[in-house]
């Protein structure tokens, strides 16, 4: 029998789930500091750039190892632990006197206690409310996003008037008390009875049972598609405006506006979206117009408005997917050990955030990217239009709607 868990304990988990995102997505405002401490350690921007590289990849990596801990020590416990690590990386940063300092405190450090809490926290809240698991997710994501909107300007605020490395101190301390706050507020999800209904899962998957499913194979494929299209593009597009499409510099920056509009809509739109209609199919709509995004981008004809729309397509899928999949994902292997199936397939992010800008540097651009991700999108949008539940076919079942 599951343990109950009262209603006002799951709203104070939401609540709290959703000032821990928020204060978490300030690490994406990393970009706002790299001349800075390129100044400060006489170091290329290049280089500085690249501890958001680290950051990236221990964040997802994290994200795979938080259900461990949160099944050895309670979501309460780590998260506490994650905002107390938080503020202590950034401390540490603000200190640091060289590149190799900035590599440890910077990328490993603050991506770990990013990642170990963003996961977890949210598989934790979306298994609370198995009836909107949609709704849940845009609403944690949302303030992830919505964190790195919010603390541009409390950190362009402090780094014109207060320096480097008192931003880096007040940051710290003001993340570290939201997400100790959060993390005061959550109660750990009771385990999920599996009902053996045609709307959800036969059973929970373990991960060593998942792996074994070719399912999961080609959803990883599918979240690294469009992580590798979604952080590739939004990393440079900037770049990409002005040396790619021609445009001029006020125009091309334009986009990063956009590009934040649009992945926070993809969020809201979709994830909401989802508790309607089949999750699969979201993901499939998700990405039709990444595809239509990158073609805009392959074979338009250079302009502002096929630039703008490209990089909003591109965005707005990004942020819809990256919604949308905690719940697909236990549509598929159940909603027990979500953070363990989920935490796997999430290393995707951190592989996606460099393979593209990997692939550009060996093969001479943009355009060498832009059709690897032309073509990964293709494939994966055939695994979303034929993908079954696992087991349904050795069961002799039907494919079945994936929804809540």
């Amino acid at each position: 029998m599951a343990t109950q868990i009262s209603n006002r304990d799951r709203l104070f988990t939401l609540f709290g789930t959703i000032i821990t995102q928020f204060a978490l997505g300030s690490v994406y405002t990393w970009s706002l500091f790299n001349s800075q401490l390129a100044d400060k350690l006489s170091e290329p921007v290049s280089r500085v750039a690249f501890s958001f590289g680290i950051l990236s990849l221990a964040l997802a990596v994290a994200s795979s190892l938080s259900g461990k801990l949160q099944e050895r020590f309670g979501v309460r416990k780590v998260t506490i632990c994650s905002g107390l690590l938080l503020g202590a990386s950034l401390l540490l940063t603000a200190h640091a006197s060289n590149l190799i300092l900035l590599y440890i405190f910077a990328g490993l450090l603050v991506g770990f206690a990013d990642g170990t809490g963003y996961l977890m926290t949210l598989s934790n809240c979306v298994k609370l409310f198995p009836e909107r698991k949609g709704l849940v997710s845009a609403c944690a994501i949302g303030a992830y996003g919505l964190g790195s909107l919010g603390f541009k300007y409390i950190n362009m605020y402090f780094l014109t008037n207060t320096g480097l490395e008192n931003t880096f101190s007040t940051w710290g301390v003001i993340a570290m008390v939201m997400v100790i706050l959060g993390g005061l507020m959550m109660k750990d999800a009771p385990k999920q009875e599996q009902q053996n209904t045609a709307e959800t899962p036969v059973r929970d998957y373990t991960l060593a049972e998942a792996v074994k499913c070719s399912q999961f194979w080609m959803l990883a494929l599918v979240f690294l598609t469009v992580c590798m299209s979604g952080l590739y593009v939004i990393g440079v597009a900037k770049d990409i405006g002005e040396s790619y499409e021609h445009l001029p510099m006020a125009i091309a920056a334009t986009s990063v506006a956009i590009i934040a509009i649009a992945n926070l809509s993809g969020r809201l739109v979709l994830g909401v979206l989802s508790d309607s209609i089949s999750r699969i199919k979201v993901i499939a709509i998700a990405l039709f117009i990444c595809l239509i995004g990158v073609c805009a981008l392959l074979f338009a004809h250079q302009s502002t408005v096929s630039f703008y729309f490209a990089v909003a397509c591109i965005a707005f899928s990004f942020g819809g997917t990256i919604t949308v999949f905690p719940s697909l994902i236990s549509d598929f292997f159940g909603l027990n050990n979500l953070t363990k199936n989920y935490g796997l397939i999430y290393l995707g992010f951190g592989i996606g955030s460099i393979v593209g800008s990997i692939v550009a540097s060996l093969f001479g651009g943009f355009v060498a990217t832009f059709y690897l991700m032309l073509a990964l999108l293709v494939i994966s949008l055939i695994i979303a239009l034929t993908i079954k539940l696992p087991g349904s076919q050795q069961d002799n079942l039907p494919a079945q709607p994936i929804m809540a």
